[in-house]
């Protein structure tokens, strides 16, 4: 009953999401193997675009979370409005430091400056998503060549020692 923008990085994701008929806003390819900072920034200024616009309340980023090379997770991360549990951790870390340091006059006005690192948080947490995304894929292309590796491996050591016994049963 929500309706849903959908802002889609890469060919997979825009693939899946056009055969099961969802509404792709924008989606933006070529870049998921090697993503650089400037993609990231494209995403986030096109959903802050609709943040401010008002035409979506919330933007949740979902994205394959790097472990190891064996294991990825697909987490799903609210980004704007940003959660109220990182502005929480940073009211007491700042009135722990208030109490030590004192009082301080800011130039520009915390405001400004939080208006400006508003869209840098944005942008790199969009361009963590898809960097941790990337390392994931290649953990899994390491993964996949490994294990065809062994079974081509296996495969061989199988078809060499029925080639040795059908020789041996010639010869015998």
């Amino acid at each position: 009953g929500v309706e849903v923008h959908w802002l889609v990085a890469g060919k997979k994701g825009r693939s899946t999401l056009s055969f099961r008929r969802y509404e792709i806003d924008q989606s933006w390819i070529g870049f998921s193997d090697r993503p650089s900072y400037h993609d990231a920034q494209a995403i986030a200024r096109k959903a802050a675009e609709l943040y401010e616009n008002g035409e979506v309340d919330r933007v949740v980023v979902v994205y394959n979370q790097f472990v190891s090379a064996l294991v990825q997770r697909v987490v799903e991360q609210d980004v704007l409005p940003i959660p109220e549990q990182l502005l929480e951790q940073g009211r007491d870390e700042e009135q722990e430091q208030a109490a030590l340091l004192g009082d301080f006059i800011y130039e520009p006005e915390p405001e400004e400056i939080l208006r400006r690192l508003l869209p840098v948080y944005v942008e790199t947490e969009l361009y963590r998503a898809l960097l941790e995304s990337a390392a994931s894929e290649q953990g899994a292309r390491m993964t996949a060549m490994r294990n065809a590796s062994k079974a081509a491996g296996e495969l061989i050591d199988n078809l060499t020692l029925a080639m040795n016994r059908a020789r041996q049963a010639e010869i015998t």
